[in-house]
């Protein structure tokens, strides 16, 4: 038991110094007491006056790390540990105690919230709370091991997934393993005159032996032997997750992608749920199975086609399409993203589209037959790819359409969010505010985004509350950031021939969309006043409506200049006007034009 392992932590005299208040006498607080001094001693405390002496930063620590890593506490009596710090604190000069109770109030509201997050749940923690709920007297092992056996199949939190759990458990195991190592080599190196913290009886047993003991004290007692012993089933380790290593992969695409975990990836249009870990290991078998030679070319590219049709919706892509892109074809970036017709019953061997196909798909008028005989091969090594990914059921391969299958995009999504990528479902994103998914979907492609942003309006029943709030949003587009035109750009995947005509009409006087909501509303065949559209809208408007990727500068070029000439006061109005609206996009569009801001 870690009171015969954590020694001379200044507990007994600890106790002995408070008034005998019945709070004190309390087991609870009495535990509180236990953790609090055993931790801050075994974080090197300074001990040199019988009790460990607090600092801001060993409290702040503790409160925040430590407890919500280390330590069951029930709801009821998480106070109970600020408190023991406080009285701890106060048997020190002034100059401590004011020290400390603001560290302690500091970080008030972040010790509750990392205490009850389920996201920081250790699997200790997590049985120790179940335990609890069913009664179970934490202090004794026979009792914990017998009800514990009642636990096999216990549900784990909502959105928390046993990898959360094996991590979280992972990281807390090495921490206390290092802080007992520490500890102990501390002690040895300058002998303390309270007495050594860790006996030499207690380290011959083993670092990890002391660090199961004090888990077995904050937790419930028995409990480390019993998730590596009898019932390690209980509490898996990164060993029983293989799957991992394709988590990781996933994560670097979303990462070469986006830079950031926290940018969500558009929900797939349809899943279905089933046995996720074991789907992610069949998944990641045959990743393993590509990576050999025989695959090559392609066989090496497959996290990059998973998570390349999951961040597409889940939307089908084209098998030629993705193999002309790999053999450096030029494929019209609009049609990039557009999804594909999966064909029934288009089994059997993989034969590349007929010449009007491509021309479709890749958006080159002058393709022919010498173009499809090249293609032939990449793309017939591409679909063997696609085939062995098949063979999972998880992906699908029909004609030349492949795509995920219900069930592997949930199983990608689970592997998304392993790696902390937000990866929400459609009801998530439907619950987001108009902000969020205005700044989620313009990095969306258009396919996907359109259909959240059609799900998010019907969820509010398409009201006109729904509406301005919508767009509302995508005129809230800080005038400098660089996706500006991207949000501006979601107007156009609204359905606004539906839309209340009230909304449309309030967003006239929106100093970013305003020309978007007059162009609407003149489509539906309604009047509008144009003069309540604010030039910057206008201008934002001309901008994005000029050919700014393709065709040949000079028709681009002659295209602005046309719009300057029919804009009061000219190029230089229309550009300064332009330049305080959207700087970025100015640059982005009129820079390769020879059009240079002032």
């Amino acid at each position: 038991m870690a009171e015969t392992v954590l020694t001379n932590t200044g507990l007994d005299r600890f106790l002995e110094l408070l008034d005998g208040r019945p709070e004190h006498r309390d087991p609870a607080f009495r535990r509180a007491a236990e953790v609090v001094l055993g931790l801050l001693a075994l974080r090197g405390a300074d001990r040199t006056g019988g009790l460990p002496e607090p600092t801001p930063e060993l409290v702040r620590r503790l409160l925040v790390e430590d407890l919500p890593a280390f330590v069951h506490v029930a709801p009821g009596e998480l106070a109970g540990y600020p408190a023991v710090v406080g009285e701890l604190a106060a048997w020190f000069d002034d100059g401590v105690r004011e020290r400390i109770a603001a560290a302690v109030e500091e970080s008030a509201g972040d010790f509750e919230r990392a205490m009850t997050d389920p996201g920081n749940l250790t699997w200790h923690r997590w049985y120790a709370s179940l335990l609890r709920t069913m009664g179970t007297d934490l202090t004794d092992p026979e009792d914990v091991r017998r009800r514990l056996g009642a636990l096999e199949g216990a549900p784990l939190p909502d959105g928390v997934l046993r990898t959360d759990l094996m991590g979280r458990t992972a990281l807390a195991d090495t921490v206390l393993t290092e802080a007992v190592a520490r500890a102990y080599v501390r002690d040895a190196e300058h002998p303390p005159a309270a007495g050594p913290l860790l006996g030499d009886h207690a380290v011959a047993a083993g670092i990890g032996r002391v660090a199961a003991a004090l888990l077995d004290r904050w937790t419930a007692a028995g409990l480390a032997d019993e998730l590596t012993g009898a019932h390690a089933r209980f509490a898996p380790g990164p060993d029983d997750f293989p799957h991992l290593v394709l988590a990781d992969a996933l994560l670097d695409e979303h990462m070469d992608y986006h830079g950031d975990p926290a940018i969500p990836v558009p929900p797939p249009h349809a899943v279905e749920e089933g046995e996720a870990e074991r789907d992610a290991d069949a998944l990641l078998a045959a990743v393993e199975e590509l990576a050999e030679e025989e695959y090559e070319p392609y066989g090496g590219e497959a996290p990059h086609l998973l998570y390349a049709l999951y961040q597409r919706g889940c939307a089908a892509d084209s098998i030629a399409r993705r193999a002309a892109e790999y053999e450096d074809w030029t494929v019209d970036p609009a049609l990039e993203d557009v999804p594909v017709t999966v064909p029934e019953g288009a089994g059997g061997p993989y034969a590349t589209p007929p010449v009007p196909e491509l021309v479709r798909l890749l958006g080159s008028a002058g393709l022919g037959e010498d173009d499809r005989a090249r293609l032939e091969g990449p793309a017939r090594e591409l679909a063997a790819v696609a085939d062995r990914l098949a063979a999972t059921g998880l992906v699908l391969r029909s004609g030349d359409a492949f795509g995920l299958t219900p069930r592997g995009a949930a199983t990608v999504r689970y592997l998304l969010r392993v790696r902390r990528v937000a990866a929400p479902t459609a009801a998530e994103a439907a619950a987001w505010s108009a902000r969020e998914l205005a700044a989620a979907a313009a990095r969306w492609p258009h396919a996907p985004a359109a259909r959240v942003l059609a799900d998010w309006l019907r969820a509010r029943g398409d009201t006109a509350e729904a509406w301005t709030e919508l767009l509302a949003a995508l005129g809230a587009v800080h005038a400098h950031a660089s996706e500006g035109a991207d949000v501006r750009a979601l107007f156009g995947l609204l359905d606004t021939a539906a839309a209340p005509p009230g909304a449309l009409r309030a967003a006239l006087r929106d100093p970013v969309i305003g020309a978007y909501a007059l162009h609407a509303l003149h489509v539906r065949g309604e009047e509008a006043d144009p003069v309540q559209v604010p030039p910057s809208a206008r201008a934002l408007h001309l901008l994005d409506r000029l050919p700014g990727k393709k065709g040949p500068l000079e028709s681009r070029r002659a295209a602005f200049d046309d719009a300057a000439a029919h804009w009061p006061g000219g190029s230089a109005a229309l550009l300064r006007e332009l330049t305080a609206a959207d700087p970025h996009g100015t640059r982005r569009v009129l820079g390769p034009l020879g059009v240079t801001p002032p």
